[in-house]
């Protein structure tokens, strides 16, 4: 069970939530790349990587028994600011195709670089499962 907090007063959110309550059991989803299975960047272009690293998500939350509405809090860390803004379309585009039209509480982080250099973007996630 989750409940989306709106304050009363505020813009309306885009693309994500203010704050989220929910009950449940907790999994929490180390920073994933946009690398695949094999540990193996299938591309350099940023939207890509994004793509990549949210089907990483989803398959580990399906492994865990989770589905994509349980996720509850999406933390990105990109290391390209301008890259991210002027992608935002594309972006939501490739979120739209994994997660749908879910979403959680999410924060952008510029870093100044990832732990792998090929690395664009890591995304980390914490879902609740239902009981």
């Amino acid at each position: 069970m989750q409940d989306v907090i709106h304050p009363e007063g505020w813009k309306p959110a885009k693309g994500y939530a203010n704050a989220v309550i929910a009950e449940g059991r907790m999994m929490f989803i180390a920073g994933q790349i946009g690398w695949n299975a094999q540990q193996v960047f299938e591309t350099d272009d940023f939207v890509g990587q994004v793509e990549q690293a949210l089907r990483n998500i989803r398959t580990i939350l399906e492994q865990g028994g989770g589905k994509v509405e349980h996720l509850v809090r999406l933390t990105w860390f990109v290391d390209d600011k301008r890259a991210y803004l002027d992608n935002q379309n594309a972006i939501g585009l490739v979120y739209r195709d994994v997660i749908g039209r879910h979403f959680p509480a999410m924060s952008v982080v510029e870093v100044q670089s990832l732990l792998e250099d090929q690395a664009k973007v890591e995304i980390e996630a914490t879902a609740v499962l239902p009981m």
